[in-house]
Formats: structure tokens, sequence, C-alpha cells
């Protein structure tokens, strides 16, 4: 029953997908805006902020280079590759429209960006909204001052109408040997608790049927400021994780964590999850298993912990939906310490993993560790864990069979409906497919009974009620 023709991951280039935005109604024509956005949903939240206060400042956003009147990319420089994918985009926005401004994170490491394309115009770094409005400002003039009726109170979203990334903080107060985000974007900045509840209102108001909580280490929100006492709508809410989520499961929509550490207080959220307040999905980033191994990257928690963490959860909440991340051939690694690793996913039999080769990354501490393991190393690896771990995923799924469950529509093609489960993230996890049920649109939720699964997705029936 396996469909052979996968939807397309949404939000590659932003330039296409802000065509439907709305037109100010003038009898000049205001100057336009082309918009490019790479990398993660941080990434993406910053997009949609700059591209609302362009909105309401009455520019218009071009779903073409040929139609704009300069182009923002706002790029990733995690890793060589998004470095590349980010040179590239930047050379094809100039070499298409000739005007170009550049943002995120790959603009902090400016002098990469103008010595393989000088002829930018300006460059910000990540989460620059303000700076990067003063030189569209500079290139392009004002339309008007701001009005918030040229906006929807949500903003602008580059995401599907029914769901919605919810950041929570900025930053990171981690030191990963592997990682330079925090040189990107700083320290660790929780936002204000009852800014991200407005914010969240706002969202499900305007239809959002799921929200995903990022930041680069959302347990670690209200850490920076010692938990304070907020406000929203007059009553007290502390700026703590387990708190903020409490408030959000009360606006009646899915309620998804992501990257978030294995702490001991992620422990106190399990029950918000047992009681169905919030989806039991948590999106943990371990990394690694061997104890020598995640010293060195610097991370925190020991395998043998989270192997218990894990089985506490899962007591807590049988339903619980665990997805990680994990690298293979970091320096030094020995392949008994793989061993390890491959050890860890057969006993903790996680439901979604990814696994990355060790790729070095400019300006990262991890560089000048001894004993680089081989790409060809590295890449085998990697081979391994993901074989293993196709067949824990597939026996996970085919356990669902014959199980009733609600799932969210995201598309319906010719073949029928394409929808998510709670235990599935839009972009990275599998899809629940509806074959031959044409009747829902978008934001739908349906109770349906599990019919098949492979390795990745399942296929479903509709339930009738």
């Amino acid at each position: 029953m396996m469909r052979k023709n996968r939807t397309d991951p949404i939000n590659k280039s932003a330039c296409s997908d802000v065509e439907n935005f709305p037109v100010i109604a003038d009898s000049c024509q205001p100057p336009k805006v082309g918009f490019v956005s790479l990398g993660c949903p941080k990434a993406l939240v910053d997009s949609e902020q700059i591209l609302t206060k362009l909105r309401a400042e009455g520019y218009l956003i071009s779903p073409s280079y040929e139609g704009a009147d300069l182009v923002v990319v706002n790029t990733c420089g995690f890793i060589d590759a998004a470095v590349e994918e980010s040179l590239d985009a930047i050379g094809e926005a100039l070499a298409e429209n000739g005007k170009v401004i550049v943002t995120g994170c790959l603009g902090a490491r400016k002098e990469i960006i103008h010595e393989a394309h000088p002829q930018v115009l300006a460059i910000t770094g990540p989460h620059a909204a303000d700076e990067v409005l003063q030189h569209v400002h500079a290139h392009l003039p004002q339309p008007h001052n701001p009005f918030t009726s040229l906006v929807p109170l949500q903003g602008i979203k580059l995401t599907p109408q029914h769901f919605a990334y919810l950041k929570i903080s900025e930053g990171c107060n981690h030191s990963c040997t592997f990682c330079i985000i925090p040189s990107m974007r700083g320290p660790l900045v929780s936002r204000p608790v009852g800014d991200v509840l407005q914010e969240a209102r706002n969202l499900a108001e305007s239809g959002v049927r799921e929200l995903l909580v990022i930041s680069q280490d959302t347990s670690a929100y209200g850490v920076d400021l010692k938990y304070r006492t907020g406000f929203y709508e007059g009553r007290p809410v502390k700026t703590r994780l387990k708190e903020l989520c409490a408030v959000l499961a009360e606006f009646g929509i899915w309620v998804r964590l992501h990257y978030v550490y294995p702490y001991p207080g992620v422990d106190d959220l399990l029950p918000l999850m047992a009681e169905g307040k919030i989806l039991p999905y948590l999106d943990v980033p371990f990394q690694h298993a061997s104890p020598r191994v995640l010293k060195a990257m610097k991370r925190p928690a020991s395998a043998e912990n989270n192997l218990e963490r894990i089985k506490a959860w899962r007591t807590i909440c049988p339903d619980i939906t665990l997805r990680s991340t994990f690298i293979a051939g970091f320096p030094g690694e020995t392949e008994s310490e793989f061993e390890e690793l491959l050890a860890f996913i057969e006993e903790a039999r996680l439901d979604r993993v990814g696994c990355f080769a060790y790729s070095p990354v400019d300006g990262a501490t991890a560089n000048g560790l001894a004993g680089a393991v081989p790409d060809e190393v590295r890449e085998e690896r990697r081979r391994r864990l993901m074989d293993i771990q196709e067949d824990i995923s597939a026996e996970r799924l085919a356990a669902k069979i014959g199980r009733e469950i609600k799932v969210l529509v995201d598309e319906v093609d010719e073949e029928g409906t394409i929808a998510r489960s709670s235990a599935d993230a839009p972009e990275i996890d599998g899809l629940v497919f509806i074959n031959s049920y044409f009747n829902a649109k978008p934001g739908d939720f349906l109770s349906v009974k599990v019919i098949d699964a492979d390795e990745h997705d399942l296929y479903a029936e509709l339930v009738n009620t």
C-alpha cells in the first residue's frame, strides 16, 4: 500500500510561499520585497517576524524574483552543507534580481558572504528583524507608518494555516563542541511568558490547530529569568515550560514540544501528556550514548540516566512518542563506543530517529579534537545505525495496526487524504494516508483506524462516527 509520491517538504524557499498574501489597494503600487527563507524552524519564525513587519509598513511581498524590487535571503550556517546552500541561494537571488539583503545565521560570519558575494546590499546576523527593516528602508522608501489593520493579528506565517511554530526563547547556554549556534544566536534569552501566550492565543483564534513549540533549548525556558512570574490576561504564570504548557493546553489545540534536553524537570511534563492536555511527543536530541563521547561533545546527562528516564516516561505515559537525533563518527569515536550507541538504540526503542555522519563546522571546537574518523567510516556507521532503527520504527508502527487514532489533515490529493497523527511532526516524521477519502480539508481532525504500516508511514480508513 506504499504511495510512491510523498508530498514535498514545505517552505524550502519562501519566494513561492507568499504568493497568496493580501495585496494593498492603492493607486500607487507599493514597493515589493522578495523573500527566501532557509534553515530550521527557528529561522522560519525569524522570517515570519520580518515579513510581518514589512507588511505592517505597507510593502508587498513578491512571489518571484522578477517582480521584486529587492530580495531578502534568510540564511542558515550550521553545517558546511547549509553554508553552501545559503551561498547558492544568495547567488541565485543576485543573478535573478540583483538587489539582495542577507540575514540569518550565516550573516554572523559576514566575511564568508562578502568573499563569495561582495555585491550584496547589506548583511545582518540572526533574529535581527529591525536591522533588516532599516536596510530595506535604505533601498526602498517605506510606504507609510505601520497600521495593525494591514496584517492579520497572528502576523505573516510561512507555514500552512493549520499549524504554526511558536518560538519561546532565543540563543543557548550550552557549549556543545560540535555546534556554533551560541556564537551566532547568543546566550539563552527567554521571551516573556505573557507575550508567548498572547501570540499562541492569536494563532489559535486565527485557525491554527497545532502549535509546535521550539527554541534552541526548549526545556531551559525561563532559566535566564530565574522562572520569574509573568502575567497573562491578569493571571500570574511562571516563566517555566511546565506552566507555559499548562496554559497552552487551555486553547484546545495540539501542542507539540521540540528540542527538549533530557533534564529532570522534563518529567513534570509527562502528566500533562498522560492526561491528553498536550501531545504525548518529545523531540529529545540525545546525540550519543557513550559517556566519553558525550563528555567530548559537552552534552548533558549520561546514557544510563537517559535509558532510565525513557522507562519512567513510558511508565507515566505509555503512548508517548520519542524522537531523537544522533551523530555517528564524532572525532575520537572508537568502534566499541559506536557499538555502545547501537546498544542504546536497541534498548531505547525510540519511535523516530535521525542520524548524521559527523561534519566539521567552521569555528566549532570539536574540529581540534584528536582522532578524526575517516569520511567513509562515518557514513558506514550512520548507515548501520539507520538500518537498525528502520527495523525498530517498522515494528513500532506495525503495533498500531488495528488501533483507532486521531489525525490532523495536511492535504487532500488525487489519491485521498494525507494526515498526521500525534506521533508525527510536520516535515520530519511520517504520514497517515487515508486512500480514496476526499471529504476533508487541511486542518480537519479525523478519527481513523490503522489498517497497514511500513517503516515510515501508516495507512488508515475513516471510522464511522
